[in-house]
């Protein structure tokens, strides 16, 4: 497995593993996460691209014999007085392909954003993880992420 930026032909790749995100997350909370239809791959991809082209957000891709298994998109978030933090770095996707989980990915990838952060003289990461994937929040408490805040939503009808 090599951690590295994605190369110009790595982009599709990144573009199926988000929307597999976006289906998981929908499948987990139809009612918080918006509907697949409405966030497809090349419009995911675009806004990937141009988050990083701002220079405050990072793609890194988990390579495995020549293909992308994984991908993790983090950045670096101003100060927020409602959030009650200062600057921060933040995980905001990190997918591993259903074959290639279990094998340390994940874990590598959140180490090259980590790794990111610290580059840029950034010291707090944070990320957040929908309530129901319990795998993902054991590989982030593994990994030392401590939980600090609940999302709550009230949906009227």
């Amino acid at each position: 497995m090599i951690i590295r930026p994605p190369a110009p032909d790595d982009w599709p790749s990144i573009g199926e593993l988000a929307e597999l995100l976006v289906r998981t997350h929908y499948a987990f909370d139809a009612r918080r996460f918006v509907h697949p239809d409405t966030l497809q791959a090349p419009d995911y991809v675009d806004r990937l691209r141009e988050e990083v082209e701002r220079g405050h957000a990072m793609v890194r891709v988990a390579d495995v014999d020549g293909r992308v298994a994984g991908y993790v998109f983090a950045g670096i978030e101003p100060g927020n007085w409602k959030e009650l933090r200062p600057d921060a770095g933040y995980v905001h996707d990190l997918v591993v392909g259903q074959a290639h989980r279990g094998a340390g990915i994940g874990r590598a990838l959140v180490a090259s954003a980590v790794e990111w952060f610290h580059a840029h003289g950034i010291e707090r990461v944070m990320l957040w993880t929908a309530s129901s994937n319990t795998q993902a929040q054991q590989l982030f408490r593994d990994i030392g992420f401590t939980p600090t805040m609940i999302e709550m939503t009230l949906d009227r009808q």
